[in-house]
């Protein structure tokens, strides 16, 4: 399938009532609204595709930029690559579950995601957290230098409060998955959770302890997902 195909079966799936939804988290125009389970056929018969891919995020068009994402070659982009596709993620869907799933892919992750929760920048830091949370969740402990997600945890427990909204949302998922995920930390996340307690995110509640208590009550410690993307 070329870009033409692709574009007009992206739009032929498109739904206005998924589109709202994409919407009213964030979404712009141009947009068709295509739920990610129906991509699924087309990306069996295109597998890897990284100048396709490259076609299609340019789009600016939310559901190209996430196919894209499923049919690229993390391996085949640099960090400038990364950085260009991070500077048109307008908003957390692009930032967390395109360009940071697609970067925990390489062997560039780390150092990435460091630069960009460095940055200042919401949406960046919220995708540096969000990489780290996909990394964990994946690899194997010994692939991570315990000092280094130790320090993170005591600047997730400084920062968070004052925070950019979206990056909130990604510190605290990063506390969570380090308790559920990374086993040698497990204590200290609990304790960096019970230390950080409620975060509150346009009037709603973000609470780490719980998710990781709710997870340990399911035997869901220690837990690594087969693949990052779908």
């Amino acid at each position: 399938m070329d870009f033409d195909a692709v574009m007009q079966q992206l739009e032929a799936l498109g739904k206005e009532r998924t589109k709202k939804i994409y919407m009213s988290n964030g979404a712009r125009e141009p947009l068709f609204g295509v739920a990610t389970g129906e991509m699924k056929p087309m990306s069996k018969i295109i597998k890897i595709n990284q100048p396709l891919a490259e076609q299609l995020y340019a789009t600016g068009n939310y559901d190209a930029m996430y196919f894209a994402g499923v049919i690229a070659d993390p391996k085949a982009m640099t960090e400038a690559d990364f950085d260009r596709w991070m500077e048109t993620a307008y908003f957390y869907m692009i930032s967390d579950f395109i360009v940071a799933v697609t970067l925990a892919e390489t062997d560039i992750a780390q150092q990435v995601s460091d630069k960009w929760i460095a940055s200042g920048d919401e949406l960046k830091m919220s995708a540096g957290w969000s990489c780290y949370c996909w990394l964990l969740g994946n690899r194997p402990d010994h692939e991570f230098s315990e000092d280094k997600l130790r320090g993170m945890l005591e600047h997730a427990k400084s920062a968070i409060h004052d925070s950019p909204e979206r990056t909130k949302y990604s510190m605290s998922n990063f506390i969570y998955t380090v308790g559920v995920s990374f086993l040698p930390l497990h204590d200290q996340a609990l304790e960096t959770a019970k230390a950080v307690g409620q975060v509150e995110v346009k009037k709603k509640f973000l609470n780490a302890l719980g998710n990781i208590e709710k997870a340990a009550a399911k035997g869901q410690i220690g837990f690594k997902r087969k693949h990052v993307r779908c």
